[in-house]
């Protein structure tokens, strides 16, 4: 069993006015991981080759892009987080659902955010949104890491209990009341599972995809992403602790469909649309032939 390193979740806190403000590792993922892939986007836009022909907008124009991806992941993240997790007691105290600064984003409702806001995007400056969303999926796998990397720092969505050597003891909760084990329990890391998934192994593949010329193949890479992260997802589901709320005696996995034992969680039910509509994009964009050639 490995303890859990000694690192705060936040990296620095500065008091004014007597209120004090803390830039947190969480924060600070989300800002660079934005950061980057504002950068992928525009290096992706100054190589017409790779799209075959002429990029689906001027390289200028990924920081406006940027803006808008911001509102989306915010908006989208915290009211998929609200819908998803928590109606009931968001219902009850509305005022809550502002307070992103306690914590509470949803991936997928972030994705539907981010979807949304980039298709107003491009009605509003006349851009393919399938190209765009090519070059989105390339540049998002870098942040979804970051993201994982930090949440394991805040010692956060800690995986299910385990007894292999590299089993992490949080601190909390965490390693309290495992069922069957005496004493503090170690869980799996499945932040750095998903890190190694979600952002490295993802975007291992998108980065290959790019540069055998899937760019020309419209929705080729949006396909890649979205079925690549509903399996990723799916597949380290098996090993984080479901949310608390769906944990019962009688469902000690939290599983939201199916038996107490073989049933799924609820990450795995929303993955599973994902799986399946990026699988579609797939093989609409191989049926199609590639952009550039002389048969398009």
């Amino acid at each position: 069993m490995i303890p859990f390193p000694d690192i705060s979740p936040e990296i620095f806190t500065i008091h004014l006015f007597g209120q004090a403000f803390s830039l947190r590792w969480y924060a600070l993922a989300y800002l660079v991981g934005l950061l980057i892939g504002w950068w992928i986007i525009a290096a992706l836009m100054r190589r017409s080759r790779l799209w075959g022909g002429t990029a689906p907008m001027a390289p200028g124009k990924a920081e406006e892009l940027l803006t808008w991806v911001i509102f989306g992941v915010i908006l989208g993240g915290r009211l998929g987080f609200v819908l998803f997790y928590e109606p009931a007691y968001y219902l009850a105290n509305p005022l809550q659902i502002l307070r992103i600064d306690e914590g509470g984003m949803s991936f997928h409702g972030g994705f539907v955010g981010v979807v949304v806001a980039a298709w107003i995007f491009c009605r509003r400056n006349g851009i393919a949104p399938l190209r765009l969303a090519d070059a989105l999926a390339v540049a998002t796998p870098v942040g979804l890491g970051l993201g994982r990397i930090a949440n394991f720092i805040n010692a956060e969505l800690w995986g299910r209990p385990t007894e292999l050597p590299w089993g992490v003891i949080f601190p909390g909760a965490a390693a309290q009341n495992c069922p069957g084990v005496e004493g503090l329990c170690a869980r799996h890391p499945s932040q750095l599972y998903e890190a190694g998934l979600e952002g490295l192994f993802l975007g291992l593949i998108l980065l290959v995809l790019v540069r055998a010329g899937g760019l020309r193949r419209p929705g080729l890479a949006l396909g890649v992403f979205v079925a690549g992260y509903g399996i990723s997802r799916f597949i380290v589901e098996f090993f984080r602790q479901a949310d608390a709320r769906f944990i019962t005696p009688d469902n000690p996995l939290g599983h939201v469909m199916g038996g107490p034992v073989w049933g799924i969680t609820r990450g795995q039910q929303l993955s599973l649309p994902m799986i399946v509509v990026g699988l579609a994009f797939v093989a609409y964009a191989l049926s199609r032939p590639k952009v550039g050639d002389d048969t398009a």
